[in-house]
């Protein structure tokens, strides 16, 4: 147990969802008029639904896969009859079609960020910050397949669930002591998840707190000739 992954994974996840949970609540406090998504689409159109899309689905079925694949008890799996070589399996998988879906969407949204004239002039550096790091986040999720591919008795993954039901239950010590012996790539992976949520007050990745949950049921929008 080093003293970098002390740091890295037993304060920082603390320090990363204290300014997540606070700056949010501030900035919806004190400037709710930066509260919104800043779409380019009226700069460019070109590829975007399919771009928005592909980004979109694949980044929610990531969020959702790691949400219940870390944080849900071994002994559920168990129960279930599910080993944790085939519950490593099963997120190989489907790591891999929502991730590729996500490359795609996201590369594309990336090349337009940084190339079109009209959509790179009205980009804040944030914006280009922010999705860049989601591209690199991205792009090392996808390089563990091939090592997880190498580890499939899933002893890696339990792990990395044990640091994460650590955290979460405030258990630093434990976590870290789960997480020393993961590979480089794996705590890259992390760190930048968790640096992810210490700027995700501070972007356009605000707008995920007002999702149109109500949208299907509203009522329909008056528009009246005059």
């Amino acid at each position: 147990m080093s003293y970098f992954d002390t740091l890295l994974f037993g304060v920082y996840p603390y320090l990363a969802g204290t300014i997540f949970l606070l700056g949010s609540l501030a900035r919806f406090d004190r400037d709710q008029f930066t509260w919104k998504a800043h779409s380019s689409q009226l700069l460019s159109n070109k590829n975007m639904r399919w771009a928005s899309n592909l980004f979109h689905v694949g980044i929610l079925l990531l969020f959702i896969g790691h949400f219940v694949g870390l944080l849900t008890p071994p002994e559920l799996f168990h129960v279930l009859g599910i080993s944790a070589g085939a519950k490593q399996v099963l997120a190989i998988v489907a790591g891999s079609i929502a991730g590729l879906m996500c490359f795609v969407g996201l590369t594309m949204l990336v090349r337009r960020r940084l190339t079109d004239p009209r959509v790179r002039a009205n980009s804040t550096r944030m914006d280009i910050f922010i999705l860049l790091l989601l591209y690199v986040q991205l792009i090392l999720g996808l390089l563990t397949v091939p090592v997880s591919l190498m580890h499939l008795d899933g002893g890696n993954m339990l792990l990395l669930m044990a640091w994460a039901r650590n955290v979460v239950t405030f258990d630093p010590a434990e976590a870290v002591a789960a997480i020393s012996s993961i590979g480089f790539l794996f705590k890259l992976h992390i760190f930048l998840g968790l640096t992810t949520f210490l700027v995700f007050p501070f972007s356009r990745l605000v707008h995920i707190w007002s999702a149109p949950v109500t949208y299907p049921v509203r009522p329909y929008q008056v528009v009246r000739q005059r």
